[in-house]
């Protein structure tokens, strides 16, 4: 190594181990270790370490903000099919598969070069030893089990195997429903059962029981489905949709750290942002949605993969193999009266082209939407300016071996630190059958704050690597050594935060209710928020209106 590089790695090393001892400092102090030398360890392993962004290039979904080509610079032959989806996220997906099935011309375009959106999965560490690799998510990686309301995505598991009827009841497939243990929290130096944090005062334990009645009150008196959209929207919800949950909190003395800890922790989780900025509407949707608030009660049963909801996405792309087309990004979207043209940017030919269709459905985050119309109806215009959009960090840390354990609960599924502002990590091979002590994955969740979009941006991989190890080094002493590499996904816009006043919007409603001319519009956004069971429905949805105008003109 010549005299150059090893400068640069000793300048890299100096200041990831300033980076790291300043995150260390306060979550070590605690239990009496010294941050210096796990900070220099990390510092070393890490300025060594191989890894990267994973994912397409930021400049793809940045090129809406530049000079956009003109309509003739696509030379070629238009491309054809009778529905156009713009956006292979799960309700592109679950709208093109819908369709498919039903035998419409469909092709489905985005801009990666795999479809699955926030829910794809990823392998990480291919080689001689662990040959294509071991997979983990780069997104959502569970799926609570569907509750009645939920039509389209019980369909759905029942289609792919996941779900039958016995006697009456659903029965689920054992092999992917959350091995145990599921779920344990780092709390006062040691592990604890249960991401609720343990209610040692009986004030705490007063509150607890009291939101949970709160929650049980609002279910029967307002109601709450899941997704949203099966359940009408009430003058009562509008009052929940018109205060922040943080406000109603305080309006019902629900003051309790460990309380207040945790139901941030849920926003965060749910929404990218917590009780403050969220509206009550949606911090009681949370728990009212689906098993209520649970404290000591058997945990809700979720069904999860090794590469998360990459497993669901998969299988809905896999009878869309030849429709859809990766490293397309859509730019213009022009109706005319006989039809749909769209411009749409080849990024492996670095080069325009043109696509005609019947109709068009934009599967995509509104803020993007809003930007291809050459006339957007009101409506959109409307609903894009008001949506906020949080940025998310999803790290994979490939270990040769597991890490030494603190006391209690052994590694879960989800494992969070109580206290602090990551999200914690998921054991990617929980639902392994292997129990060999081998390589494994675990997968780390950061929702960020709007203000540290550009730092996402702009900072090296190794920067925010050295954060993330950060949140995960007091627990596992031996991280250092166990690490073989980081690659990191990043959101600049990963979900949208339902903000007092979105989730009522008459223009969400609007663009959630009916077509706009030729144009459709297909996407969690329009619920206000981001979970697979609202944009799966939305897909469905648009779908079925499409087949309906079919037989109606048949």
């Amino acid at each position: 190594m010549g005299q150059a590089a090893l400068k640069r790695r000793d300048l890299l090393t100096r200041t990831l181990t300033a980076s790291l001892a300043t995150s260390l400092v306060p979550l070590l102090s605690a239990c009496g270790r010294e941050a210096r030398p796990l900070a220099d360890r990390l510092a070393e392993r890490l300025a060594e370490l191989p890894g990267g962004w994973t994912g397409a290039n930021w400049e793809r979904g940045h090129r809406l903000r530049g000079a956009l080509p003109v309509w003739s610079a696509a030379t070629g032959a238009p491309k054809r099919a009778q529905v156009l989806v713009l956006g292979a996220g799960i309700a592109g997906l679950a709208c093109a598969r819908r369709l498919r099935l039903q035998g419409v011309d469909v092709a489905l375009l985005d801009l990666e070069d795999r479809p699955g959106g926030n829910s794809r999965g990823h392998r990480i560490g291919a080689g001689p030893a662990l040959g294509e690799g071991l997979r983990c998510p780069l997104g959502a990686h569970y799926l609570p089990t569907p509750g009645p309301e939920a039509v389209e995505v019980r369909a759905l598991l029942e289609d792919l195997g996941l779900a039958r009827q016995e006697h009456g009841k659903t029965v689920y497939e054992e092999r992917w429903l959350c091995h145990s243990p599921q779920e344990r929290l780092w709390w006062q130096d040691q592990w604890v059962d249960g991401l609720l944090p343990p209610a040692e005062s009986p004030d705490v334990q007063a509150q607890y029981r009291r939101f949970g009645e709160l929650v049980d009150q609002a279910r029967h008196e307002v109601g709450f489905a899941m997704p949203s959209t099966h359940h009408a929207w009430t003058p009562a919800h509008q009052a929940l949709d018109a205060k922040t949950f943080a406000a109603w909190l305080d309006e019902h003395q629900l003051t309790a750290a460990p309380l207040r800890w945790y139901l941030d922790y849920c926003c965060c989780d749910d929404y990218g942002a917590d009780a403050a900025q969220v509206s009550a509407w949606a911090g009681l949707h949370y728990f009212g949605s689906r098993h209520g608030f649970m404290s000591g009660e058997e945990r809700e049963a979720v069904l999860t993969w090794p590469q998360g909801n990459g497993w669901l996405s998969e299988r809905l792309a896999a009878p869309l193999a030849d429709a859809f087309h990766g490293g397309r990004t859509a730019l213009r979207v022009r109706e005319e009266r006989h039809g749909m043209q769209v411009l749409v940017w080849n990024d492996k030919a670095q080069a325009a082209e043109r696509w005609e269709a019947d109709q068009v459905v934009m599967a995509m985050p509104l803020f993007i939407a809003a930007r291809l119309p050459e006339q957007p109806p009101s409506a959109l215009t409307e609903a894009a300016a008001v949506m906020r959009y949080a940025p998310w960090l999803v790290a994979n840390l490939l270990l040769d071996a597991p890490p030494l354990e603190r006391l209690g609960v052994p590694m879960s599924w989800d494992n969070v630190a109580y206290g602090g502002e990551a999200l914690g990590y998921v054991n990617a091979n929980q639902q392994d059958l292997d129990p060999s002590r081998g390589p494994m994955v675990l997968t780390a969740y950061r929702s960020l704050r709007e203000s540290q979009r550009k730092d996402l941006l702009q900072d090296d991989w190794r920067a925010w690597s050295a954060r993330v190890l950060a949140d995960m080094a007091p627990m596992h002493p031996d991280l250092p050594e166990r690490l073989q590499r980081i690659e990191l996904m990043r959101y600049g816009h990963a979900m949208s935060i339902p903000h007092p006043g979105l989730r009522g919007s008459p223009a969400l409603a609007a663009l959630r209710e009916r077509a706009h001319g030729r144009l459709h519009f297909a996407h969690a956004d329009l619920a206000g928020y981001s979970v697979f069971e609202e944009a799966f429905t939305q897909g469905e949805t648009v779908a079925a209106r499409l087949l309906g105008r079919r037989r109606g003109s048949a």
